[in-house]
């Protein structure tokens, strides 16, 4: 009998972990609820897991133990540090391996390793690469020797490598007697049931089921597919980017099958620039999980892979006012508070507040990544650590410039409709004043009935000086 081992790919399907470990007999399926996924972050005063994602965590281990009863198998849950959980569960129904899959990050790495590391001597283990488009061993350049920079990375991987074949669904699961134990519930892992906040684009629930459904209902039956790349930099709505990085994150979907989607969409339907930029999101994702590989710990650095020479600031006093959306900025206020109220922001959103943490405000980039890394449903440690990077200037193709919040405002949400969404009180305003409120005097705050320091905060810094310094110092 041999034991499978779930990590971040919560899904039957194009899953060769599993689909390899059913070929050989009797499987025993595992999942281990790790506490310290839920312990205090190293970086910030917050775990370093938030209701929005435990709640999809635990949707998806659930719907992926539904799914595998399905077939006549089961999941068996336990609570406790993998290393030593899978061991122990080794000796007492004495697998002959454990499969797993293996993650690029340097904390899933260490856990892997001392997982392998107190294996019994009889148990042999197995690793399988299952969570990008590309497989590592099909990249034309060795992972330690690929370029730092996206572009030529892509063109590289596109011209000379192939996206295998998806693995099949296995259509039985045969596993032992065991006593399979229950999936914990959001209270026993300390949290309260976030409310559902219908300001969200969506409510994101997690499994293998629901992914595949947010899949067929955004390409398929809403035909968005064919606008993405036009309207993937949309803030509101659920339809203005596909949304599906919550079950890329937790492995409920596999890219490879998105990828086949694409391909049949495109046969079936439209092949346009809107199609192959879907991949081409799925390429960006490829390239950070292969730099971790390739960078390792150094992606936490203050400076970087770059080993920039940049001293950050620690003001805990700003920094939780950008992290509550109280900035007295709107366009920085209303993201943030999107992500506090649902666990998501849009991706033009994410690059935004990060610029004004960092080039306005410039305190520590990693303090940013880690609220984010609590506060996100679709936290992906590479992607996430990866981007935050970039926007710092310390990472991938790290730019030389800034975002200017006040000018993609005014460019992505021109009639102030995503701010008002998120700051009702600023719901009376003009565009142009709901934008740049500061510039309201006394008595038109009191016409307009919005004071500022009272019904929405005063802007915590100058902006429009600030980025004339910006503009000057670059």
């Amino acid at each position: 009998m041999d034991i499978v081992w779930f990590r971040r790919d919560l899904r039957l399907h194009d899953n060769e972990t599993l689909a390899s470990a059913v070929e050989r007999g009797e499987v025993l399926p595992v999942y281990c609820v790790d506490p310290r996924e839920f312990a205090e972050s190293e970086y910030a005063d917050l775990p370093k897991t938030g209701p929005y994602r435990a709640r999809f965590l635990l949707d998806a281990v659930n719907d992926l133990r539904a799914s595998l009863r399905a077939r006549g198998g089961d999941l068996l849950v336990r609570e406790g540090p993998p290393e030593e959980r899978i061991p122990e569960l080794a000796a007492e129904y004495d697998a002959d391996t454990v499969h797993f899959q293996t993650m690029p990050a340097t904390e899933e790495l260490e856990v892997e390793n001392a997982v392998k590391a107190a294996l019994p001597e009889a148990t042999d283990y197995e690793r399988y690469w299952t969570h990008t488009l590309y497989h590592i061993n099909d990249l034309p350049t060795p992972v330690d020797e690929i370029d730092d920079t996206f572009t030529p990375w892509r063109k590289e991987v596109e011209r000379n490598a192939t996206v295998r074949d998806s693995v099949a669904t296995p259509s039985a699961v045969s596993v032992p007697d065991a006593e399979f134990g229950e999936v914990p519930s959001l209270a026993a892992l300390g949290y309260d049931d976030p409310t559902v906040d219908e300001r969200g684009v969506l409510d994101f629930r997690g499994g293998e089921t629901r992914g595949r459904e947010r899949l067929h209902e955004w390409m398929w039956e809403d035909d968005n597919l064919r606008n993405y790349k036009a309207t993937r930099n949309g803030l509101l709505g659920n339809d203005y980017s596909s949304k599906f990085s919550p079950w890329l994150a937790h492995g409920c979907l596999s890219p490879r099958y998105i990828k086949n989607e694409v391909s049949r969409y495109e046969e079936e339907r439209v092949s346009n620039t809107d199609t192959y930029w879907l991949v081409f999101e799925l390429l960006w994702r490829d390239f950070f999980q292969f730099q971790f590989i390739k960078h390792g710990a150094q992606f936490f650095y203050p400076g970087g892979i770059r080993e920039v020479d940049e001293v950050w600031a620690h003001d805990e006093t700003a920094f939780e006012r950008w992290a509550a959306g109280e900035t007295g900025i709107p366009f920085v206020d209303a993201n943030m508070r999107e992500l506090n109220e649902t666990g998501f922001m849009s991706n033009r959103g994410r690059q935004n507040v990060a610029s004004f943490l960092t080039d306005v405000l410039e305190i520590d980039w990693r303090w940013g990544a880690a609220y984010f890394e609590s506060r996100l449903v679709d936290y992906d440690p590479c992607s996430n650590w990866g981007n935050w990077a970039y926007q710092a200037g310390v990472g991938n193709d790290s730019r030389d410039g800034y975002f200017n919040v006040l000018s993609q405002a005014e460019r992505y949400d021109g009639d102030a409709e995503y701010v008002t969404h998120w700051l009702p009180e600023l719901a009376d305003l003009p565009a142009t004043v709901a934008h740049r409120p500061w510039r309201m005097g006394p008595e038109e705050q009191a016409r307009r009935g919005v004071e500022l320091g009272v019904d929405y905060p005063e802007p915590m810094v100058d902006i429009e000086r600030r980025y004339e310094e910006l503009a000057n110092a670059r």
